[in-house]
C-alpha cells in the first residue's frame, strides 16, 4: 500500500523491450536507495512496480503487457513520481492508494487561482461513478481532493441535439507545494495521466451492487 504523498520525482531514463512488457531504468531523484532491496514494491507513476535491479543511482522494474495496458506513461522515458511502500509505524498522510491503477484521464485544462492551481480532468465513464465531491482520487499516483464535479457528454452525431456521456470531468486544487515537487508541473492541457479510485469507493459499490 501507498499513501498518494509522493517522495520524490525521478527520471526514467530508458525503456527496454521485454518478450512480454518493458523493463525501466529510473533514476531516483532524491530517494535513498540503501532503503530499498530487490523485490520490495515501490509506486511509478502510480503504478506498483517491484524492483528488479538496483543501485546508487536508480533502479529498474519490469511493466507487464497488462499494466501496459492500464497505464500511461510507463513506455517512454520522462519524468515520474515515486513513493516507496507504506511500512509498519508510518504516517498515513493522504489515503490509501493501491498502486492499482484502474484507467487513464486526459486533462482538459491547468489554471493558476491564487498561489494554487486547478487542474480539470476527464475521467472515463467506466470511473465516473466512483467521483464524488470531497472525496479521493489517486492522479499519477499523487493523493488529491476533488473539488468539483461534473458531468460530460459529447454530441452522438454532429447533426443530432442527442447526446452520449463520456464520464465526468474533476477539479482538482493543487497547493503550491504538491504542484512544485511532483510531476503535475509538467502536464499541460491534453496530457493522460494515470486514475486509480479511492478504495472505500470500490467496496461501497460491490455492496450497493450485491444488494441489487
Amino acid at each position: 500500500m501507498f499513501t498518494g504523498i509522493i517522495q520524490t520525482v525521478g527520471n526514467i531514463e530508458s525503456v527496454s523491450n521485454l518478450e512480454v512488457g518493458v523493463r525501466l531504468r529510473i533514476a531516483k531523484g532524491n530517494l535513498d536507495m540503501s532503503k530499498f532491496k530487490i523485490g520490495d514494491s515501490i509506486a511509478v507513476n502510480g503504478a506498483c512496480m517491484t524492483i528488479v535491479n538496483l543501485d546508487d543511482a536508480g533502479f529498474e522494474v519490469d511493466v507487464s503487457a497488462e499494466s501496459l495496458s492500464k497505464t500511461c506513461g510507463l513506455d517512454e522515458v520522462g519524468y515520474a513520481n515515486l513513493e516507496g511502500a507504506m511500512r509498519l509505524g508510518d504516517t498515513l498522510d493522504g489515503h490509501l492508494v493501491s498502486g492499482h491503477v484502474d484507467g487513464v484521464g486526459r486533462v482538459m485544462s491547468i489554471s493558476k487561482e491564487g498561489e494554487s492551481h486547478v487542474i480539470e480532468v476527464l475521467i472515463p465513464k467506466e470511473l465516473a461513478i466512483f467521483m464524488a465531491y470531497k472525496g479521493s482520487v489517486a492522479i499519477d499516483g499523487i493523493s488529491m481532493t476533488i473539488n468539483n464535479v461534473t458531468d460530460a457528454f459529447s454530441p452522438e452525431d454532429p447533426h443530432s441535439d442527442d447526446m452520449i456521456s463520456e464520464g465526468c470531468i474533476i477539479s482538482l486544487n493543487v497547493i503550491p507545494y504538491t504542484f512544485q515537487n511532483t510531476t503535475l508541473q509538467y502536464l499541460k492541457g491534453g496530457d493522460k495521466v494515470n486514475i486509480e479510485i479511492d478504495t472505500i469507493a470500490r467496496y461501497v459499490r460491490r455492496i450497493v451492487d450485491s444488494r441489487n
